[in-house]
């Protein structure tokens, strides 16, 4: 804990008089809020506010996190959590100094595993199975469109009646919860006709033997999600092997710890998976039946909720919706029983009791139990593993907002059952949802982009950015704004770090040290003092990291309004001070890594650079000498002295903008001279590759604005060129005056005296083209034509090489 003051003093303290001690007045210690009183305060899904945090035993946290169910890559909406709660983590050890015990779980068995494994399994039977070929595969696939689309229409239907049905029992909760699943919906139809778009396009494709391999391929590719739907509904109990889903689990658990790596998340103090934790997790569930809150039916446990309540434990902490479970919908049921539910409500005598183990069905791994061949029911995993790690008494627990119900009420249900206990977790942290385009990001929706696509065109410092700007526990959206929002701040850092980067190089010592800007220097310390307060009580609200880097980045605005001061002398120890301090705060956020002092390394070598570093150096500085000697001695040579000149500073300009930079070299010209900063290459590279597409990109736009200007002058003078005499013979007419204004139809009929009006009209306006043309050619049009369409088509050759 760490006390604030209020700037007043409090009543001396006398000491006796034999102590011979002078008064002492204390200052007044801010006691307003839990804040200044330096407590730590946290969002408790529990209580639906913050509340101070104690953890149960001294200053040791045990922290549990629901980790991924492996069944597919992961996305960006699992990096907003996993980022959200690594960041909050070196915040409680690293700023804190909690003694933190951190432990994530794979799940590694369940409905959407088995599903996707089974599948996978029977698309690569197809793809192996020589007998299919294309005209075969051509029926299946049309066969899976039309039952995807029939499944697709049926449940379309079950949608809207339950909306009617909602509405009519004014049920709004309901309603609510309906209308949201027909906007996913709806676009999951969405999906399903573009697919078919592309299937039947494939389907249409016929030729050679060849070919039709290659067309083979490509359909199945296309038709994938729903041949697989229809495969496993028809072949799916077949596929019997463990290894088969243990396999399919390994590869994605790997890629998920590689791009937890690749993010620059911390591995967790203890890593668990469902599957070795099986004999565990039956003993757990014994307990439950011995204690009569559980029972068998068909195979399966379910834990049983009339007999929890009646016991005297609470159900649904996180979110709270009745007595017994009463306002638990369909859907809600639905999703807690997964993808591959068991028996129904039939076999439940509550049909809100949830499965602790479920009797496997043909087609699904299977553990042999006391209650018969079956697996873990997908909440049961997280108690048992979390005890198993952390006890029967959590301090933090921690996953995703729609983890909230039913998975975490269930597990604390089926915990606080086992244990017998009222409070199995303390404080439940959920991460706000990560939407794009106005939808929750989902697999299901088709709507995600994979960790590894995001950091293909993003590093892992500009997306942790990107989530430290936001509230970690609000709804998110993930977009070009929030994502350039992310490089500038970035860009507003590196900028201020190789500033004081470079005011450090300098031999301040041999310069007058004090502070010589009077008002100014004042300002920025209180600046630094205000930011470092700010940064510290944000913290303290619930790791309030987006107002911690709004603090961060007004102080370095402080400075940097302070650096462009005229005349300006600066302080160095007190820049020095303030960039150690914004570093030792990004280091803390995970943004920076290294042991640098300030900033985030350069990456690119230091002065003591190895000998084949020191040989880039070397090259590099040559080749300059060489290009400004040839120069010179051109312009000795009697040569053209402004155009040597000219030369020599494109040289200059092309040291600083494409040679240094390959060797991790940064300069910036200024109006007091040129600042230099040794940078990471790579990131230099792409900087310019950005700089140099956004340049493409605007030339591509100059250009094709002028291809259209240049388009229609060339259509305005062939137009032009018409006589105006000859402007309205055509078939249309028999008969003209002198000046060809149409006075007779072609069927013999008078052309009407408003449309000779009209006619007349428009040879007076082509007459004035006509006129104005040959004045502006000189009487020769055909040429002037000639040369536009020349420009045109040299303005196109030029956006064809552009676009190559």
């Amino acid at each position: 804990m760490s006390l604030s003051g209020t700037g007043n003093f409090c009543q001396p303290i006398c000491e006796d008089s034999s102590s011979h001690r002078h008064p002492w007045y204390p200052p007044e210690i801010a006691t307003t809020d839990p804040i200044a009183r330096g407590q730590l305060l946290l969002r408790n899904t529990l209580t639906g506010k913050k509340e101070p945090f104690v953890p149960m035993q001294a200053r040791h946290v045990r922290w549990y996190t629901c980790g991924p169910t492996v069944y597919d890559s992961s996305h960006v909406g699992h990096a907003r959590t996993y980022l959200s709660f690594d960041i909050m983590r070196r915040v409680m050890t690293d700023y804190f100094h909690y003694n933190v015990l951190y432990q994530i779980n794979t799940t590694d068995i369940d409905d959407k595993i088995i599903l996707r494994a089974r599948q996978n399994e029977l698309i690569r039977q197809l793809e192996l199975d020589t007998s299919v070929d294309f005209d075969k595969l051509v029926i299946l696939a049309k066969e899976a469109l039309g039952e995807a689309k029939a499944k697709s229409d049926l449940k379309k239907e079950e949608i809207a009646t339950a909306i009617e049905e909602a509405t009519q029992n004014k049920d709004s909760r309901a309603k609510t919860e309906q209308e949201g699943l027909m906007e996913q919906h709806l676009v999951k139809r969405k999906n399903l006709d573009n697919d078919e778009a592309k299937i039947m396009e494939l389907c249409g494709s016929s030729s050679s033997s060849s070919a039709n391999k290659d067309a083979r391929a490509k359909l199945l590719v296309a038709a994938k999600s729903v041949i697989a739907e229809k495969l496993d509904r028809e072949k799916g109990h077949l596929i019997t092997d463990h290894s088969v889903f243990n396999a399919h689990a390994r590869q994605y658990e790997r890629e998920f710890m590689e791009d937890m790596t690749a993010l620059g998340i911390r591995e967790p103090d203890v890593l668990t998976r469902v599957t070795e934790y099986v004999p565990q997790i039956i003993a757990f569930v014994e307990t439950i039946i011995e204690k009569g809150l559980a029972y068998k039916s068909n195979g399966s446990v379910y834990l049983s909720l009339d007999s929890f309540q009646a016991a005297g434990h609470n159900y649904r902490k996180l979110n709270p919706a009745g007595p017994g479970g009463a306002a638990t919908s369909a859907a809600e049921m639905a999703e807690g029983e997964g993808a591959l539910g068991g028996g129904g409500t039939s076999e439940k005598r509550n049909p809100s009791d949830f499965a602790l183990w479920k009797a496997s069905k043909p087609g699904e791994p299977a553990w042999e139990s006391p209650f018969g061949p079956g697996r873990p029911g997908w909440h049961i995993e997280c108690s048992v593993v979390a005890g198993d790690i952390l006890g029967e008494r959590i301090d933090i627990h921690s996953g995703g907002e729609d983890l909230k119900f039913p998975h975490h009420d269930n597990e604390l249900a089926q915990s606080e059952a086992c244990f017998g206990c009222n409070q199995w977790v303390n404080y439940f942290t959920h991460t706000g949802h990560l939407h794009i385009q106005g939808l929750k990001m989902s697999k299901s929706l088709k709507n995600f982009i994979t960790i590894r696509q995001a950091l293909e065109h993003n590093t892992a410092r500009q997306l942790r950015i990107m989530f430290l700007l936001q509230a970690w526990d609000q709804p998110m959206n993930y977009s070009d704004q929030t994502i350039d929002d992310a490089r500038s701040k970035e860009a507003a850092f590196k900028s201020f770090f190789r500033e004081v980067e470079a005011l450090v190089r300098d031999d301040y010592l041999a310069q007058e040290v004090g502070w010589r800007m009077a008002d100014h220097d004042h300002k920025l310390a209180d600046a630094y003092l205000a930011a470092r307060q700010s940064v510290h009580e944000s913290l303290l609200d619930n790791f309030n990291t987006k107002d911690a880097m709004s603090a961060l980045l007004k102080v370095i605005n402080e400075a940097n309004t302070y650096l462009r001061l005229p005349q300006v002398r600066p302080s160095v120890l007190l820049l020095r001070a303030i960039a150690t301090y914004v570093t030792q705060i990004l280091k803390i956020f995970g943004v920076i890594d290294g042991e640098d002092e300030f900033g985030f390394g350069s990456g690119g070598g230091d002065a003591n650079a190895t000998s084949s570093g020191g040989e880039q150096y070397i090259e590099t500085l040559v080749s300059f000498r060489e290009s400004i000697r040839n120069a010179a001695l051109e312009a000795a040579k009697g040569g053209d002295s402004k155009a040597a000149i000219q030369t020599v500073l494109q040289i200059c300009d092309a040291l600083r903008d494409e040679v240094l930079p390959k060797v991790g070299v940064r300069l910036e010209d200024r109006p007091t001279g040129t600042m230099w900063n040794l940078e990471d290459p790579e990131v230099m590279a792409k900087e310019l590759a950005e700089k140099a597409a956004k340049e493409k990109e605007a030339q591509i736009s100059k250009l094709e604005k002028q291809l259209i200007a240049r388009e229609k002058e060339c259509e305005k003078m062939k137009n032009s060129m018409v006589k105006p005499e000859d402007m309205f013979r055509t078939n249309e007419f028999k008969e003209w005056d002198e000046s060809g204004v149409p006075t007779t139809l072609a069927n013999g009929d008078p052309v009407s005296g408003g449309q000779m009006k009209k006619k007349k009209k428009a040879i007076d306006k082509q007459s004035k083209a006509f006129k104005d043309l040959m004045e502006k050619s000189g009487n020769n049009p055909q040429e002037l034509l000639s040369a536009a369409q020349k420009e045109v088509d040299g303005i196109k050759e030029k956006l064809s090489s552009l676009s190559l």
